[in-house]
């Protein structure tokens, strides 16, 4: 299963669109959305915005069971900035 796959299962889940996630993503049209599926190409940032647009967080989980979660730059800024 690929990361398109399971975030196209992601969006089903949760009754978003793929339109949904390339506004999110700051894509203005369809055929840019439809390559990054096909061509399965996904940062990190585009993950963590996956996952925040269908209510979920990303986050590595070690073998001792300690889960350290995956933010993007936008949520460390602090209000003063």
């Amino acid at each position: 299963m690929t990361v398109s796959d399971i975030i196209k299962g992601l969006l089903s889940m949760t009754g978003k669109k793929q339109a949904d996630l390339a506004e999110v993503l700051g894509m203005s049209s369809k055929q840019a959305m439809s390559n990054k599926v096909r061509m399965n190409r996904w940062s990190a940032d585009d993950l963590i915005k996956a996952a925040e647009l269908c209510g979920g967080k990303v986050a590595i989980i070690m073998p001792d069971g300690q889960t350290i979660q995956l933010r993007n730059d936008e949520d460390e800024k602090s209000p003063d900035a």
